[in-house]
């Protein structure tokens, strides 16, 4: 070798350093909180079981509601139900796999009635399930904490370090190891941007010979068909959509606790919120465009998260709790010389290979699509 330093012949794990540039990153990447590390390839986890705390009859004959098995397994006999915009109370008197039958436990002055309930069927809320004394195991409503398993595939990350003798000569930054720390700071800062834009674009695809490992992304797991969304119909985004998306995610089990929209978008938010934005800066969101709001569905908080990649007709609601990023076992980023011989200057790989967990991304996270172009809308504000 040429050129010397002092950490020429180690290799050095960069996985805390990835660490901190992700947290720091004022993106989408930045919601990824590092978790245990993969076994295998295809990494699986465990689905939280989520239960939004209401269910939804698709019809209702003689206090009989039509429900799913899902639903149905959200309730008891005993369990009080309230008819949504309304204060009558319902108590469950049996279920079955794909029934619910109630009886009128209290009018509370609505004046409505079993047999008044609607055909049409409409969402119930579960108010409680009241235990009796002496209660025994069984009694209580069950909520187990893991459901069916889901997977996301490793995928391989390199950048190449490079110092030319020349650079090595100048010295402008100071020693070869400050010179290499900056670069490996600047190749850090690109892996991070590539990690943000797999986490929301990234394809699943399982390795294979000849077939390279990809790892799938939120639009992957959130967005298919089976997906919370919502349809903005070429409108602008304002607190009307970004409710009806929280709404959809406080009822499926989720906390909408973010935002996820383009810059331009994000100046739409605030315009209509301008008069109570609160600008966040804490060591955990940083940025230029950081702001919180709150939500009129459960009165908390929405962090709203200005993103360069996001596409400009799009957004998301979104429960980050059960994002994660994973280093397959032994293989986080590090990075080693790889100077050939007889190089003119010094060479080293960072390489790791890593993967995303999205657990219940259908259930934490709604797509709001088809929205204006925050150009056409900012220019229809300004004329406003």
């Amino acid at each position: 070798m040429l050129y010397s330093y002092s950490f020429s012949n180690r290799k050095r794990d960069l996985s805390d350093i990835l660490s901190t540039v992700v947290k720091e990153e004022p993106r989408f990447i930045s919601n990824f909180k590092n978790v245990p590390d993969a076994r295998m390839r295809k990494h699986e986890w465990l689905e939280d079981q989520m239960q939004g705390r209401s269910i939804t009859a698709s019809a209702i004959a003689s206090g009989v509601l039509t429900v799913g098995p899902a639903d149905a397994a959200k309730v008891k006999a005993g369990t009080l139900l309230a008819l949504e915009n309304t204060t009558a109370l319902f108590a469950v008197t049996a279920v079955g796999i794909s029934s619910v039958t109630v009886e009128l436990a209290a009018a509370n002055g609505s004046g409505l009635t079993v047999a008044a309930l609607p055909a049409a069927g409409g969402v119930f809320k579960v108010i409680s399930t009241p235990m009796g004394e002496g209660s025994i195991n069984g009694d209580g409503e069950e909520n187990y904490a893991h459901s069916n398993a889901e997977y996301n595939t490793t995928q391989i990350f390199r950048k190449e370090i490079v110092l030319s003798g020349s650079a090595l000569a100048v010295g402008v930054y100071g020693s070869a190891d400050n010179q290499l720390n900056r670069q490996t700071a600047f190749a850090l800062a690109d892996l991070a941007r590539d990690l943000n834009r797999v986490a929301l674009f990234g394809r699943r695809v399982e390795p294979a010979p000849g077939v390279k490992g990809e790892a799938g992304g939120l639009y992957a797991f959130a967005a298919g068909e089976d997906g919370l969304c919502i349809d903005a119909d070429s409108g602008t985004i304002d607190s009307f959509i970004i409710n009806d998306g929280a709404q959809a995610v406080l009822g499926a089990g989720g906390e909408p606790t973010q935002i996820l929209c383009s810059p331009g978008q994000a100046r739409i938010i605030s315009n209509e919120y301008r008069n109570n934005l609160q600008i966040l800066r804490s060591d955990d969101r940083r940025g230029a465009y950081v702001a919180v709001i709150v939500n009129d569905i459960n009165g908390k908080g929405m962090t709203i998260m200005a993103d360069p990649d996001m596409p400009d007709t799009e957004a998301w609601i979104i429960d980050p709790e059960g994002f994660g990023l994973a280093s397959l076992q032994g293989r986080g980023i590090s990075d080693e010389d790889a100077t050939p011989s007889g190089f003119d200057g010094i060479r080293r790989t960072a390489l790791g290979e890593l993967t995303f967990e999205f657990r219940n991304a259908k259930q934490r996270c709604c797509r709001i699509k088809n929205l204006m172009g925050s150009a056409e809308a900012l220019s229809m504000l300004r004329a406003d």
